[in-house]
């Protein structure tokens, strides 16, 4: 019993000594000035293909952040995208509050760094006494430690573009396919279509 204790205690010692020495990765928000590359994948590389240059990976396409700041910033920098446009790029407002599966999210700067799955429902960017608010529909929030804030969205329309008839449209035809659906395709794919076309109606009513 003693000797199993004691080799496990030194296998776990071994692979925190080996972790240990795992040269660590830049987070999002210490993007470093010169692009970095995994010098062992290259060599790697050059020695099954030398004749073509190694693949390039994300972090060398991404641009340098600032640090995280020692005071409390003044503005939170937003990028807000959708697959096929950009609807913010580096803009710098007061606070963002966005729709998290957990619930009504809002993000000042300085917020800890985190990352939030979005829900269908209204996306709000406040600057000063103006407010825009977006539906979305889906999505992430990453929130990083120097007061950035990057948002993509499947897909996001301003509240003012939404036609309420058609919501109500809407929702009653997938309540009625929810109704009707005898497969469990067919029901999640109306109930996908209730759940938004309600969060579209609540947008428009609250």
């Amino acid at each position: 019993m003693l000797r199993q204790a004691t080799t496990r205690l030194l296998s776990r010692r071994s692979i925190s000594s080996s972790a240990a020495a795992v040269p660590s990765r830049h987070f999002s928000t210490e993007v470093p000035a010169t692009p970095a590359f995994d010098s062992s994948f290259v060599e790697a590389w050059k020695k099954v293909i030398p004749n073509v240059e190694p693949p390039k990976t994300p972090l060398a396409f991404m641009q340098p952040r600032p640090p995280t700041p020692a005071s409390l910033p003044t503005k939170l920098t937003v990028n807000f995208v959708l697959p096929y446009a950009s609807e913010l790029s580096g803009k710098e407002v007061d606070m963002v509050i966005i729709p998290a599966t957990t619930g009504q999210m809002g993000i000042l700067p300085g917020h800890v760094a985190t990352i939030a799955e979005l829900k269908p429902g209204v996306l709000s960017v406040h600057q000063g006494n103006d407010v825009t608010k977006y539906f979305v529909s889906s999505g992430f929030a990453f929130i990083h430690a120097n007061s950035f804030a990057d948002i993509v969205a499947v897909e996001a329309v301003p509240i003012d573009q939404i036609d309420p008839s058609l919501v109500q449209k809407g929702l009653a035809e997938f309540t009625q396919k929810l109704s009707l659906a005898t497969t469990d395709l067919e029901k999640a794919e109306a109930q996908i279509g209730v759940d938004v076309h309600s969060a579209l109606n609540s947008a428009l009513t609250g």
